[in-house]
């Protein structure tokens, strides 16, 4: 190589070098100019919209960008990545149908801190084609404890009976607008609907207890026959699983589990048609299910509310929910102690 290649060889490494420099030079500068996400803004909020749809939200930090994970009611929870612009975080929802030539509906989310305040909107265009807009606000959800409770120095108060055997007194359906399946016949508490499968919805109206509670042990026996469902929501937020023990739906899924959370250690189940019965001992955000006398769940935390839950602020009490929409089912024998200390 002559001389002249040399230096004009040494040039384009010369630039090069500093083109390189510049790029990352410029890379760091973005990365620091870069909006930091609000500390206030991390954790779990429940969220109030304005159709009244139950929703939940938690926003994390993951390798130096924003995460969101939401459920709208029965929808999945994510992760979604996001984006912050000008002090907004920004993210899509996008579901596909399962039905041939289904288009896929977006939720375009927008939320924001202001004053300590959250605040946001859905801006939802459906399969159809259509949009709705629904405004929210939020309530921080204080941290999960750092322990599971003692439940050895747990105080329950006097049980105390939820359903008389006789009518409906301190139950109401959740949803004016659907059929009530829900009677008393012969002592027990029964929903008769037309429903066979197991689709997450339906016709029929949910049921709730007119009073809240907060931690609590509850004993509850139920029957369902064979490839039928319903649920128990504890606090309207926990779904403790009703199915037979052969049940399609198994595990995480399945009889003694907390439904899509928390499998049970074994299927204590029994067949269909069959009475079986639970005690719940909800303490701290921590559940113990006792399952046909078979301890499944031990004192183990629930990191959120479930699918379908109706509340979504764990540090606020809730109803005793039964499912209605599904299948047809029967309780009884429904008796709730709240803690009265735990020291």
């Amino acid at each position: 190589m002559n001389q002249n290649h040399q230096t004009i060889s040494v040039a384009i490494l010369r630039h090069a070098r500093l083109a390189l420099c510049a790029f990352v030079s410029i890379a760091l500068m973005s990365m620091s100019l870069a909006e930091e996400l609000p500390s206030e803004l991390k954790g779990d909020w429940s969220l109030d919209l304005d159709s009244g749809l139950p929703a939940w939200m938690r926003v994390v930090e993951e390798d130096g960008q924003p995460q969101v994970y939401m459920r709208l009611y029965i929808g999945p929870t994510g992760p979604y990545k996001a984006e912050q612009v000008d002090g907004r975080l920004k993210f899509e929802i996008r579901r596909n149908p399962k039905k041939k030539n289904g288009q896929t509906s977006i939720t375009k989310v927008d939320i924001r801190l202001k004053d300590g305040k959250l605040d946001g909107t859905l801006e939802r265009r459906l399969a159809d084609g259509t949009s709705q807009r629904d405004a929210f606000t939020g309530k921080k959800v204080p941290p999960m404890p750092a322990s599971a409770p003692d439940l050895s120095k747990v105080r329950f108060g006097h049980p105390i009976s939820l359903f008389n055997g006789k009518d409906l007194t301190g139950w109401r359906t959740h949803e004016s607008d659907k059929t009530n399946g829900w009677s008393v016949i012969d002592g027990m508490l029964v929903n008769t609907t037309t429903k066979t499968d197991f689709s997450p919805t339906g016709s029929y109206a949910n049921l709730r207890t007119e009073a809240e509670f907060e931690d609590f042990w509850l004993h509850i026996e139920f029957l369902v026959e064979e490839a039928r469902n319903s649920g128990i929501y504890l606090r309207g937020m926990y779904e403790a699983q009703v199915v037979d023990r052969d049940s399609p739906m198994q595990g995480i899924q399945g009889v003694g589990a907390i439904f899509g959370a928390i499998a049970p250690s074994v299927n204590a189940g029994n067949p269909g048609g069959q009475w079986q019965t639970y005690d719940l001992t909800l303490v701290d955000r921590h559940i113990t299910v006792v399952l046909n006398g078979v301890k499944v769940i031990d004192n183990q935390p629930i990191d959120g509310p479930t699918a379908g839950a109706i509340h979504t602020n764990a540090a606020a009490p809730g109803p005793i929910y039964l499912q209605g929409d599904h299948t047809t089912v029967s309780y009884r024998d429904i008796y709730l102690a709240p803690v009265m200390s735990k020291q």
